[in-house]
């Protein structure tokens, strides 16, 4: 097998398994003794682990302050934050959440040792002023499986309206992540369909990217594989050892999702993704659930006319015999089946349409116009406005 050149950025140290939210203080304690922990506003902090973690960073000897991050952060959230706690000897920063809290957490990581604006650095809508770090040691701790922000170097900020955009650097990405599938057990359904979709478009459209390779496609196939067999079990919810084992299966598949994303990009579902989570109030995971199916049909097609003999075409075969657990005569019935198959999961999860959020036909040319950022650069075809916009049509 002939391997073709690659480059793997840095990754954090992984900590995965259930009851594995138990090591976090002693993790903290290798940082220093004083720890500043973002968490969500409301679950992690009203269940039974936020009292254990306590006692555990008490413990070791580890003292903290705490901050609640609500919704997407803004950079005024993340600006505010490193404000309050710029002169309180913070040693170490951990993010207990969801991928927005994750992303406020990375980021007041990322500039507590600087005391600037975020503004000054995000991608886009910012001052242009390269971040060169350090970073205040960050630990991500996901309660939800889906963004795979605990393998990445973004961190992900937008006012609703205006823009969607990242603060990225090596720097920021976690010193640990620490995965516990048990976290998962207090998330109600349409956040895990919406979470599990965006999962398992990151690796899908990881895999059939234009900087995809071997590293990444192992990894993708596997996220795949671990996703199709847990999704359900996880969504359907309950306490039996298949809801269980579904919830470690989508917590791997996430985790797997955010190291594909980062090393290989993403494509046209995510472009799309940006626009319209800067201009509506769409869930991120919604918004890639919602369009996953019809961006595959468009992609497929626009590569059957226009590049019959690209790897992606085989790669999104690949991805069908996978999920659909069966072997095809041909690519032309893989292909069917599976864009068949994430329109039959669509109806299924009951993902709302665009147009539930306030997306009209006419506001498609300025949703397109600002698709073309950075995951649309690694889409395996580069589609025309028409095919875009078609895509967007389809989930009014």
């Amino acid at each position: 097998m002939l391997v073709s050149p690659f480059s793997i950025s840095r990754l954090p140290s992984i900590v995965f398994g259930q009851g594995q939210i138990k090591q976090l203080p002693a993790l903290l304690r290798q940082f220093g003794q004083q720890a500043l922990v973002v968490t969500g506003a409301r679950s992690f902090r009203q269940s039974s682990n936020w009292e254990r973690l306590i006692q555990g960073l008490a413990e070791v000897g580890v003292g903290f302050e705490q901050l609640t991050v609500s919704g997407e952060p803004s950079p005024a959230v993340v600006d505010e934050a490193v404000v309050r706690f710029i002169g309180r000897g913070i040693q170490v920063v951990v993010g207990i959440g969801g991928g927005s809290v994750l992303d406020a957490a990375k980021a007041i990581a990322g500039l507590l040792p600087h005391g600037n604006s975020v503004m000054d650095h995000l991608e886009g809508v910012g001052r242009n002023i390269p971040y060169i770090g350090p970073s205040i040691p960050f630990i991500a701790v996901p309660t939800t499986a889906g963004a795979g922000s605990e393998a990445t170097k973004n961190s992900v900020l937008s006012i609703t309206g205006e823009f969607k955009k990242s603060f990225r650097h090596e720097s920021l990405v976690a010193q640990y992540a620490v995965v516990d599938p048990d976290l998962l057990a207090t998330c109600p359904p349409d956040l895990i369909a919406a979470d599990g979709m965006d999962a398992f478009t990151q690796l899908l459209e990881s895999f059939v990217s234009v900087r995809a390779n071997p590293f990444t496609d192992a990894l993708a196939k596997s996220g795949m594989e671990a996703f199709s067999e847990g999704f359900f079990n996880a969504w359907r919810g309950g306490e039996g050892e298949q809801a269980n084992a579904g919830r470690a299966s989508m917590a791997y598949a996430a985790l797997l999702s955010g190291i594909t994303l980062a090393q290989a990009g993403l494509g046209s579902v995510h472009g799309l993704a940006a626009p319209l989570g800067a201009f509506y109030p769409i869930p991120h995971g919604l918004a890639c659930g919602t369009l996953v199916a019809e961006a595959t049909a468009v992609n497929i097609r626009a590569l059957r006319e226009r590049s019959l003999g690209h790897s992606a075409l085989e790669k999104y075969a690949q991805a069908s015999a996978l999920l659909c657990r069966r072997s095809f005569p041909n690519n032309e019935a893989a292909w069917a089946a599976l864009i068949a198959l994430l329109r039959e999961w669509t109806e299924t999860l009951g993902l709302k349409r665009l147009g539930e959020f306030g997306v009209e036909p006419s506001h498609v040319d300025r949703i397109v116009a600002n698709a073309r950022g950075n995951s649309m650069l690694t889409n395996p075809v580069t589609l025309t406005d028409g095919e875009i916009a078609e895509i967007v049509r389809a989930r009014l």
